[in-house]
Order: structure tokens, then sequence, then C-alpha cells
């Protein structure tokens, strides 16, 4: 099904250009890219692993389909996941998921449910084939696969591969598109604000993998008055709310309106529910009931207002204090305030006090002297006293991992780690 898809995407755009990998200088045409994988003996292994960000990584999806084999994409450098059997009937894809509360799972997907995905972005944020992807993002990624893959694929919008993130990478890779659509993630726009790299003929920027801060969102489009559209999706389900507003948000918690076939509800818990044809199939090889049947239940905490989601944190990130709970999100929001605060991450790590069960520890980068006190006087102003740090990490930045993420989970392991050590 999706490879009989790509035949005809690539026999109406034939002439067009369909791929550009500027590390090595190649170019494909949708005709000359449906060529180049024509031929092939097919595979002893049922399961193929394309892997990195260049051209060979589309190429090999696209032979994957061709011979029926399950595309199980890889990061550059992580090693294969160890499979036994054979997926589910009716598997033709499996994602990994970022593990920002746990251990990696793989999530199982059909044809239809790609094709759903992929269709809903398009329709929603508006990708247009004269405004080719320039590709800077993780191809292996949920969000990568979705946004950039999917649609070269099966929607003939263009790809450019940067070769790097890096600023001065992305305004020549820029230079070599009339206008384009890029996607990435804060981190990036952060850097590439800074390095004044965002490049001047974007025609639509878009941020997911993490929630775009409203302070830099607006900074963003105060000097250059370049809208970035906050994405929010998950590994199990893609795409689930856009912010196509024209205006920077003024509630950074907003993730905007659920995107085109795409239902959510907030569940008795708390958490965001989610419907749509574009749903995982389920886990594998363990199910679990928050996947499956066309649903699925996530741990993020969630109020819905005036048809728009607001995100609230995640229900395993809560902190536990003396049996209060509170969403680290609070506490970031208010310590972002702080105009030398550049970043934050909050989390609870165990207390030595049994009876006040988590001690919060503030993890963050600052753009000039601070100190724990005046942090905590700052905050000391703006929220309850029990929701104050007692820790203090300051460190010369917060590197997201591979995926574009912040995760407290990795932070926390490496603040007790660095605690374990000292004692």
């Amino acid at each position: 099904m999706l490879f009989e898809r790509w035949r005809q995407v690539a026999q109406a755009n034939s002439e067009q250009v369909a791929l550009r990998d500027l590390a090595s200088g190649a170019r494909w045409t949708f005709a000359q890219l449906a060529a180049a994988v024509e031929t092939g003996a097919r595979p002893s292994q049922s399961i193929s692993f394309p892997e990195g960000n260049s051209a060979r990584f589309i190429l090999e999806v696209l032979r994957a389909w061709r011979l029926g084999q399950v595309v199980c994409p890889l990061e550059s450098g992580q090693a294969a996941p160890k499979l036994s059997g054979r997926p589910p009937s009716g598997v033709v894809h499996l994602k990994t998921t970022s593990a920002t509360t746990g251990t990696p799972r793989l999530v199982a997907f059909s044809a239809d449910q790609l094709m759903a995905d992929a269709e809903n972005i398009v329709a929603t944020m508006g990708l247009r084939p004269d405004w080719p992807n320039l590709g800077v993002i993780s191809l292996a990624h949920s969000y990568g696969f979705s946004n950039l893959v999917l649609p070269l694929l099966l929607h003939g919008i263009p790809l450019v591969l940067a070769g790097a993130a890096l600023p001065e990478s992305v305004r020549l890779a820029a230079s070599t598109e009339r206008d384009l659509t890029l996607a990435a993630v804060p981190a990036l726009w952060r850097a590439w604000h800074e390095a004044n790299a965002v490049p001047p003929n974007t025609r639509l920027a878009i941020s997911a993998g993490a929630t775009l801060p409203l302070g830099l969102e607006q900074a963003l489009f105060s000097k250059r008055g370049l809208k970035i559209h906050n994405f929010y999706g998950t590994t199990e389900c893609g795409g689930i709310a856009y912010d196509a507003s024209v205006l920077p948000r003024r509630d950074g918690a907003c993730a905007g309106e659920p995107l085109a076939k795409v239902q959510v509800t907030v569940a008795a818990d708390g958490c965001l529910e989610v419907r749509s044809a574009a749903v995982g199939q389920t886990y594998w090889p363990e199910p679990d009931s928050s996947l499956g049947d066309g649903v699925f239940h996530s741990s993020d905490l969630a109020e819905l207002t005036r048809g728009l989601v607001h995100l609230r944190g995640r229900a395993s990130d809560q902190i536990n204090v003396a049996g209060r709970k509170v969403a680290p999100e609070t506490i970031e929001k208010a310590l972002a305030a702080h105009p030398q605060v550049r970043e934050c991450l909050a989390f609870g790590i165990p207390s030595p006090d049994a009876d006040r069960g988590e001690t919060i520890v503030a993890c963050l980068a600052a753009r000039g002297r601070v100190t724990g006190k005046s942090l905590k006087e700052f905050l000391g102003a703006r929220l309850p006293a029990w929701q104050v740090p007692r820790e203090w990490w300051l460190v010369d930045s917060l590197q997201a991992n591979q995926r574009g993420k912040l995760s407290r989970a990795e932070w926390r392991k490496r603040y007790l780690a660095i605690a374990s050590a000292s004692t």
C-alpha cells in the first residue's frame, strides 16, 4: 500500500526535484528516486533498520516498502533492538519511544495509520511542494519521520537534507531554495536565533519535540516577524495539536488545536486521550491497555479550553512533597521569569526525610551570575514555600537529548550520580 502510493506520487511529479543531500551534493528527481529503488535482491531479514540523516535513509525506507519489510528507524549509532519473533500481522513500521519516562518501547503501526498521520499533518499545517522541507532534525524520530519523510514519499513535498544543524550549515542549506519549511526543536530555534542564523526565506516554521518556550517564540517574532508554530505529538499516535495562530501565544502551556481528524478528551485521571486513525496499533512485544483500538491514553496532564489543548505536565513527573503534588512545569515557569535564567528544569529526588517524600531540585543555565539564595528569594514571592526548590544545580547549558527533548529523567540521573560520587 505504501509503495504503491509512492509510485503514484513519483509518477505525478516525475521531473520535479524530490531530494537533495547537501552533504554529498547529490540530488534526485522523483523519477530518479523511484528508479533507484526498483532493483535489488530480497533481503533475508524481515525488518529493515534505516539509520542516520542522509539520503541513504530515504532509499532504505523505499526499498523496505517495495520488498515488504517492516521499517524500524534508528538514530545514528543506535543499536538495533533485540527482537524475538515477527511483529503482529499488518504491521509495517516500528517506532521507538523517546524514553523520557523510562525504558524505550516499540510502537507498531499499520500502513493506514502512517498514511493517516501524514495526511493530518499535511492538511493541518498546509505543507506545500513549493516550500520544500529543510531537514535538520532526526529522520528516525517520530517527528522527523512524520513531518519530513512521509510528506516526501506520500505527498510529494520535496526534502533538502542540510547535513548538519549548525547555524552556518543552516544558512548555506537555506540558500539553495527560494522558500522553505523549517521544522526543528526549541534548542535549535534558540541556537539559530542567538546566532542570527534563522533563514529569512522560511515561510513556515514549526517547533516540536518539547514545548516551545514562550519567551523564545515572542523574541523570534519581535526580531524577525516570524511566527514559530508549536506542534505537539507523541510517538504512539503521531500529531495531536498544532498552534496555527499568526501571532505568538500568550500562554506557553497552549499546544494549539487538535489536528484535522484528531479527537481529544481529558480522562478521569486528568490525562489526555487521543482518538484518530493515526493512533498506533499496539506496543510490541508487550501490549499495554493505554494503546489500542484507535485510542491512546497519554501520561500528559491536560485541560481543554475553547477548543485548545493546554498541557499541565506529565503525571509521571509530578513531585510529591509531604503528600502534596506539584507539576515541575509550575516551578519552571516561575523560574524562567527571572531575567538571568536562560533555561531550567525542576525535578524531585528522594528526600532524606521520609515524611517529606521528595526534595525539589532546580537545574538551570544562567545568563549571568546568580545564586541559589537570590533565586530562592525570587521564587518565594511567586510560589508557595513548599514548592520552592531546596537544591540548586547551576550548569553551563541544558543540552537536549538526541530527540531534542530536555529529559528530566536524564538530568535527575546525572544529578544523583554527582551527589552519590561526592558522598
